[in-house]
């Protein structure tokens, strides 16, 4: 029953904001062309928020795998151009409600709400087409890390990527380029920081082409990956033999010392999708002690809003998730949530170091403005 009427209030939402848009469009519009009708506008404005709903429901729905994944493509760019376009137009509100106020002449022409509906429609149009151009660039982003009282790792490379989400709109296209950046790193050890899939592994298009790419990657030590929230669910197993026909090191609450000069542990997240089967996150306490206090220890958490569990355990921690925001204002929001939402963080002097990245993918609409797609290369210096 609350599942129904959940349901029904977010449809009735989507309604009165998809009501609001055609209205305000028509109102614009109507400035310059005064023929113009609002039925037709509403009509597009409805069919936009229609094929997000249906990409969203399109695994209830009895369709073949090729239409269910033209859908998941349609709905994701619907899903930025609808989300662009009620800011712009709620922001146009604002920004024209204290002129109207003050009652001044300008906002009582014929054409000022024109002007502003065709200023929405334009930066709404400018903002989605630079966002999806831009989501599709790689940035490479290095840190260098100081350990102090460690054994030398200072010839050490590690590349890190986080939240690909295989099986989103534009991931497989990019894999090979993706593959081909992370080689191009020249990478001893290549750390996968969580939501490697997009919660349904059915999403992914081609999975046998996916594995042969991935298994391409080249790194002295191998590939190592913890899961995110968007790696579990109904499709969890599927997830992890992909994984391994892929040649990458799946760590579950789990450690791996690497050459016998660092341990590399990977953690389950917490906050699953669906959960990971009868796996659930464990205390760390549980399978690591760390007896080597000269070994470095680098961890892979998925979630940065975990990391003040982590005290002498770790000296580097290596997160995903935020996606810093994908799209602005989401980067404002995730600053606020999290303590450190992107980039590099400690604490203090004897807190691990901490690294959060942007990610190399995008979860819903392809399109990232105020972050970028990016691979993160990390060096070492100890003394």
């Amino acid at each position: 029953m609350f599942k129904f009427i959940a349901i029904l209030f977010l449809l009735l939402l989507l309604g009165g904001i998809t009501y609001y848009i055609s209205r305000r469009i028509y109102q614009g519009l109507k400035s310059f062309f005064e023929k113009i009708r609002f039925v037709p506008i509403l009509i597009v404005i409805s069919t936009l928020v229609l094929f997000l709903i249906l990409g969203f429901a399109k695994s209830m729905l009895p369709l073949s795998t090729s239409i269910k994944h033209g859908l998941g493509v349609i709905s994701a760019y619907c899903m930025g151009i609808f989300l662009y376009l009620l800011l712009f137009t709620l922001a146009a509100e604002l920004l024209t409600l204290i002129p109207k106020l003050l009652k001044l002449t300008f906002t009582k022409h014929r054409l000022f709400n024109g002007i502003v509906m065709i200023s929405v429609l334009l930066l709404t149009t400018i903002t989605c087409v630079g966002g999806f151009i831009n989501a599709r660039q790689i940035d490479h982003v290095s840190y260098s890390i100081k350990l102090e009282g460690k054994q030398d790792i200072s010839d050490l490379k590690i590349v890190m990527i986080s939240d690909l989400h295989l099986g989103s709109v534009t991931s497989e296209d990019r894999l090979d380029e993706i593959v081909s950046e992370i080689n191009s790193q020249n990478p001893d050890i290549i750390c996968i920081a969580g939501d490697f899939f997009d919660t349904d592994f059915s999403a992914i298009n081609d999975p046998n082409t996916a594995i042969k790419t991935l298994k391409k990657l080249k790194s002295t030590y191998g590939v190592y990956a913890a899961l995110g929230n968007h790696d579990g669910g109904k499709t969890h197993e599927q997830m992890v033999e992909f994984l391994e026909d892929s040649n990458i090191n799946l760590l579950e609450d789990e450690y791996e010392i690497i050459d016998n000069r660092l341990i590399l542990i990977g953690r389950l997240d917490a906050s699953s999708i669906g959960g990971y089967g009868d796996k659930k996150r464990s205390e760390l306490s549980s399978f690591f002690t760390r007896d080597d206090l000269t070994l470095p220890v680098i961890v892979l958490d998925h979630n940065p809003a975990r990391i003040d569990e982590y005290t002498t355990e770790a000296d580097l921690i290596l997160c995903g998730h935020t996606h810093k925001g994908q799209v602005f204002p989401g980067n404002l929001i995730t600053d606020l949530m999290y303590t450190v939402d992107y980039g590099y963080y400690q604490k203090d002097i004897s807190s691990p170091q901490v690294i959060v990245s942007s990610g190399i993918g995008a979860w819903g609409p392809p399109i990232r403005v105020g972050s970028d797609s990016e691979i993160v290369s990390i060096k070492f210096s100890c003394t």
